[in-house]
Formats: structure tokens, sequence, C-alpha cells
């Protein structure tokens, strides 16, 4: 971590000795030909323990590390909800894809991150701590925008045309639905506890079309998520009331 690099919002050295650790503590993804780093407050205090970031007065922690070098919360969370997937064997923590952009209609769809799941399917992840209600329900309309656009491509005669969507996630014979989408509520200062946004959520996505029919959506917290792990019954679904399920019991989209 460079001192020209501290104000940046993702750590972008490479923490090799932290590799080895299990789970590991660092996460990676390629962008514009360039490695980010998503470490967890262990890394930070590593990363200021090496004597690179510049000196302070005191212990220093992770979440202190955290807050000279600009890294957010947001950041952690996405690695502790990556973490949680690794631990419960539900995905391996190489099978994420962050921020890629998806084209729809209505613009680009950039979703927190995409893991391939053990079983083979996909699905999408979104990280909340500090965004409104409306902006989370305008991101769920995305992607049903995004469920909904039109094929790309002109096909041929032994396949109809497709939509990104399909190509991207669907399988070869359209075998799998449209991939379901995890939404996981964090700890932040200042904002309701994040089962009490969890539940405003659920009152707001259930009259978003497609919900519960096309598209499956899944809410849990984040402390949920890493006390009991991504493959118990932490995941609650809009529009099925407040009982959890487990990740492979999830319904089905049409």
């Amino acid at each position: 971590m460079l001192p020209h690099q501290q104000g940046t919002d993702h750590v972008r050295r490479a923490l090799r000795n932290l590799l080895d650790e299990s789970p590991a503590l660092v996460g990676r993804t390629h962008r514009a030909q360039q490695s980010y780093w998503y470490c967890t407050p262990a890394g930070l205090a590593e990363a200021a323990a090496s004597g690179e970031l510049a000196p302070t007065t005191g212990r220093t922690t992770g979440k202190r590390a955290a807050s000279k070098t600009g890294l957010r919360g947001h950041g952690l969370a996405l690695v502790d909800t990556v973490i949680a997937f690794h631990q419960a064997e539900a995905a391996d923590r190489a099978d994420w894809q962050v921020e890629g952009a998806h084209p729809t209609p209505a613009g680009s769809l950039v979703p927190d991150g995409v893991v391939l799941l053990a079983d083979g399917s996909s699905a999408f992840v979104e990280i909340d701590r500090t965004m409104s209600y409306a902006r989370l329900v305008a991101k769920l309309e995305r992607y049903d925008a995004y469920r909904n656009a039109p094929p790309s491509g002109r096909g041929n005669a032994a396949r109809a045309p497709r939509s990104h969507w399909q190509e991207t996630y669907a399988g070869p014979a359209l075998e799998r639905p449209f991939p379901p989408l995890l939404f996981v509520f964090a700890p932040a200062p200042r904002r309701a506890a994040p089962g009490t946004r969890e539940g405003a959520f659920h009152n707001r996505a259930r009259h978003v079309g497609g919900v519960n029919y096309q598209i499956t959506v899944a809410t849990t917290t984040l402390p949920l998520l890493t006390r009991h792990g991504a493959d118990r019954p932490v995941w609650r679904v809009v529009g099925r009331g407040e009982d959890r399920y487990a990740l492979a019991a999830l319904p089905k989209a049409r």
C-alpha cells in the first residue's frame, strides 16, 4: 500500500504473505489490466505492520488502517461475504467476479459480485450498508430490465438469438433460470440495524415486477451469514414470508 495509493477506494498491493492463510485474507479481481485487492481488517493490519503505511501514533488496527487508506466498509463486507461462502463450501473464493458491467436497455447494470456456486449455477450478490431503499429498489428494477433485455445477435438455424444473461448464465440448452439475486445487509454507523433494513426492503421489493416469479430475490444479514454460514437457512425470500431458506432450497425462478 504505497503512499500515493492511500487515497484510493481499494487496496491494490498484493499482500503475498497472506495468500496462504486459510481462509485467504485477500480477494482479487482484474480491471483494465490492473489488480485490485480487497483486504480484510487483518490484511490491513498486516500492511500497516510492514512499514509501508505512514507512521501513526498508538497501535494500528485493521479498522484504523482502513480509515487511513480510504478503504470503504462496503469492500470489507464483500470480503466477509466471500469468506462465508468459501468456508461453507458453497463457492470457492476464486469463483467471484466483482463489479462487472451487464448491458440493459435502461443502462449498464453493475452487480457488487457474481458468484459461481458449487452446483455450477451462478448468483448475483449485492451488499448494502448505506444505500437508500429507493436506490435498492431501483437496482432491483435494473435487474428486471436485464432479464427482459431483447436478444442480441441474429442466432442461426440451430439456435434462436439469446439475451446476454441467457448467453452468460443459462448454459447451452437454456436449462438454468435467471440467477437468484442475493442481498446481504451489513452493519453501518448511523444506520438502522441490518435486520430492520432487511424487513423494510422486503416490503418494497415484493411490488417490483417479476419478483417471486421470474426473479428470485433472497436476503440475509451479514451477522447471520458469518455466524451460521451461507449454506444454512439464513436466506429470506421476497414474497415468501419470514421463513429462512438454505441456499440450495431457494425457489427457482420461472
